[in-house]
């Protein structure tokens, strides 16, 4: 149940959210594109879904090819991430951006709590979402980080 009206307002703060929340957490030149919609299933080999409750219901999912997930450990922790460290980084990934995002909009009034993340490996496809955004993140390397907020 949507508690307050999902309206524009609302959706450019949840938006607005998620870039100050990446720019924050990932240290790496990045550029945003501005979201789109997504208007099919989505399809996925490998990210990190989140699910949102509260004043606004839905899911995040971060994906990109393993290799991203990767990059942004390797320039956090300074080390290579790989295998079983890899999915548990990735999730931890998602759980530090999600989170971000909760306090951020929480300044606006949008209360929020966060599930724990899952981590998608293998052909996966999301569908039975109300409303979908889409946001590209590309870095200096030309690595592109896929964001995706499904509201319900």
């Amino acid at each position: 149940m949507i508690n307050i009206s999902i309206n524009t307002q609302t959706i450019f703060e949840i938006l607005n959210g998620l870039n100050a929340s990446i720019k924050n957490v990932i240290p790496l030149n990045q550029k945003i594109d501005k979201p789109s919609l997504l208007s099919k299933p989505l399809q996925l080999q490998f990210g990190v879904l989140i699910g949102i409750v509260g004043d606004v219901t839905g899911k995040i999912v971060f994906t990109g090819e393993r290799n991203v997930f990767s990059s942004i450990g390797e320039s956090m922790f300074g080390m290579s991430i790989e295998g079983d460290m890899l999915s548990s980084f990735s999730g931890e990934l998602g759980n530090m951006l999600a989170a971000g995002l909760s306090s951020r909009i929480a300044e606006h009034g949008i209360a929020t709590d966060i599930t724990s993340p899952t981590v998608m490996e293998g052909n996966t496809t999301l569908s039975g979402f109300e409303k979908a955004f889409h946001i590209q993140v590309t870095f200096d390397n030309e690595d592109k980080l896929h964001i995706y907020l499904m509201l319900d």
